[in-house]
């Protein structure tokens, strides 16, 4: 099964991913784990950085652009996400094809639906990549996020905001293309994870209890 979480920059993907697989794991559930973009392990990625950080010219300006980008790092190991997913793994992936949609969205104020058709052609139709079975949305307001970043990017000096980061009315409207990609289950199934309290661990629990049921 090919799980994602989704959210804005400073949601929460990261912790409880980790929590998740670390619940799976003492459950003996075969679990792999990938997170996106893969900056320091494809080109395309590191390419999008570039450009999320200003050196690349406009290229940060190409809405289409900047999703081909992400979308190629997605690509380039479509193919072992099916391998995985066809011996049996629950794949659990930190940012997946949802991200293209919401960020496109809120970048050009379109519509989700529309948006996601042209993502959906691109990385599901011409690319090849996997659908995911589930997709859990990590909610959480734009300032608390924005706050999480702040303080994170504080404490460590290689985690500097990008542009998108900085920018926060494009995460306001990215949490809102996020609701409502959700409310229309678009492309599979989801859940929406509260992410505000403290409680990662139960969270957890009740994410991995989903896992299992859904395994059957």
């Amino acid at each position: 099964m090919i799980i994602s979480f989704e959210g804005v920059d400073g949601a929460g993907k990261n912790t409880l991913v980790t929590a998740v697989e670390k619940e799976l794991v003492a459950r003996e559930v075969p679990v792999a784990r990938v997170a996106f973009p893969r900056y320091e392990e494809s080109h395309s990625a590191m390419l999008a950085r570039e450009a999320l950080h200003e050196n690349l010219g406009d290229l940060i300006d190409s809405v289409h652009g900047m999703a081909a980008l992400f979308a190629l790092d997605r690509a380039e190991i479509g193919a072992e996400l099916a391998d995985f997913d066809a011996d049996g793994y629950v794949i659990l992936i930190d940012r997946y094809t949802a991200s293209n949609v919401a960020y496109s969205a809120a970048r050009v104020g379109g519509d989700v639906a529309e948006v996601g058709e042209w993502v959906t052609r691109l990385e599901q139709d011409k690319l090849g990549i996997p659908a995911p079975d589930l997709q859990i949305l990590v909610d959480v307001e734009a300032d608390v996020a924005g706050q999480r970043a702040q303080s994170r990017e504080a404490q460590d000096q290689s985690r500097a905001r990008d542009a998108y980061e900085r920018d926060g009315n494009l995460q306001e409207r990215t949490v809102r293309a996020y609701r409502d990609l959700a409310q229309r289950e678009w492309l599979s199934p989801w859940v929406v994870v509260d992410s505000t309290g403290d409680d990662c661990e139960g969270r957890a629990a009740k994410v991995a209890d989903l896992l299992e049921e859904m395994r059957g």
